[in-house]
């Protein structure tokens, strides 16, 4: 129905491109974007190092492949219109070790299954052509994978929905979620806005507010805190483009590795720490409510106590910059503590199944007419678009 109010939870980059998707390809539709902050894109849009994935890791035919690959398509569209920065910097995806090869000769079958553009092996020699300074004894180079600014992507977003018609609407924090007749009633606190149809695309409180919606407990969302290292100014000019580690496949992330930015600086990270609260940005910032139903989860029983030793390292490391750089000194040798500033972090909203399974792949589940996005990790601002496109067709029954 042309007429239809359609409710997205959620202003981070996902839930703007998604508002942004039905206002454009539905005229005549109300779109309300509902977010609990007063401005858009603060977590985890908010906190991302700003890389457009060029879809090499993911496992081939899996949504989060699909999506991604075809997001980088209409995101480098979208930033040359709105002349938004888009930079093709490559990435060089490293081994350091003769026992990483055939994990990087995996992850090569990988992406050309994936149809990863321009993808091809680079020798110890060629590595020194491509980064001076690097370090490795073979790599995977990546011409195509580039840096852009995802806030600044995500505030075009919403000025589009306005642009449409459509409403970004601020400090509404969702505290109940209740189907009436004809529609769905969202609250927030005395608050009430009725929706035709309802998005959830809340990100760090997605299984939370899912559950709002009477959606089943799993996956639970646990937060891991992302940390990162600053090149010092004097020494971003030993690294070109961005270096990567071989991924460990038992995990999701992707290991500590150099990030150019678009404003100059050079990061060196992410670990992966249990975050102690669900917006846990800082070490020392706990919250009691979300350590109570970390613990009374059987899934974090479970994943402890198959990674805890893995757990043990990366702590070391944020608490360590010595500890934290030893690594990264293997991908840009004479890098070390001395060289980085610790610089800021974010919080990664993983799903985690009951089993104690980190859940890799996007998960979106139906309740009716609601729609839930319940697991849109990275590459999800790489893919934003074409999650957008996805969701839309879904809930539409559009192709």
């Amino acid at each position: 129905m042309a007429d239809e109010t359609i409710g997205i939870v959620g202003a981070g980059i996902v839930g703007l491109a998604t508002g942004r998707e039905i206002a454009l390809r539905r005229p005549g539709t109300r779109v309300v974007v509902l977010e609990k902050e007063q401005r858009v894109s603060l977590h985890q849009t908010g906190h991302n190092s700003g890389v457009v994935h060029a879809g090499i890791y993911y496992t081939p035919g899996s949504l989060k492949a699909n999506l991604t690959v075809r997001g980088v398509a209409l995101l480098r569209e979208y930033c040359q219109d709105r002349e938004l920065p888009y930079r093709e910097i490559g990435k060089l995806v490293m081994a350091v070790r003769q026992d990483e090869l055939g994990r990087m000769e995996n992850l090569y079958e990988r992406a050309r299954n994936n149809h990863v553009p321009d993808l091809r092996r680079v020798s110890k020699d060629e590595i020194k052509e491509l980064e001076p300074n690097a370090g490795g004894i073979a790599a995977l180079h990546s011409p195509r994978t580039a840096i852009t600014d995802y806030p600044a992507i995500a505030r075009e977003f919403a000025k589009d929905i306005a642009d449409a018609g459509g409403e970004v609407e601020l400090g509404f924090a969702v505290t109940g979620i209740t189907n009436v007749p004809g529609g769905i009633e969202v609250a927030s606190g005395q608050q009430r806005l009725k929706v035709d149809r309802l998005i959830l695309c809340a990100g760090l409180q997605s299984d939370s507010v899912a559950r709002l919606a009477q959606d089943k407990q799993e996956p639970k969302i646990i937060p891991f805190r992302g940390e990162y290292m600053l090149l010092k100014p004097d020494r971003t000019h030993l690294v070109r483009g961005l270096i990567y580690p071989v991924p460990d496949p038992r995990y999701p992330f992707l290991g500590v590795h150099f990030t150019p930015r678009v404003d100059g600086t050079v990061e060196v990270g992410p670990n992966a720490v249990l975050a102690l609260a669900r917006e846990g940005y800082q070490l020392t910032k706990v919250s009691p409510k979300d350590l109570i139903g970390l613990a009374a989860y059987p899934g974090s029983w479970r994943m402890a106590a198959q990674h805890w030793r893995t757990g043990v390292k990366e702590y070391r490391g944020s608490l360590s910059t010595t500890a934290f750089m030893k690594n990264a000194g293997l991908y840009v040798p004479g890098v070390g503590a001395k060289d980085v500033v610790r610089g800021g972090a974010g919080v990664r909203a993983q799903a985690l199944d009951r089993d104690g399974t980190l859940v890799d792949d996007f998960r979106i589940h139906q309740v009716g007419r609601i729609t839930a996005v319940r697991n849109a990790p990275s590459p999800a601002a790489t893919a934003s678009m074409a999650i957008a496109e996805h969701i839309v067709g879904a809930v539409f029954g559009e192709a």
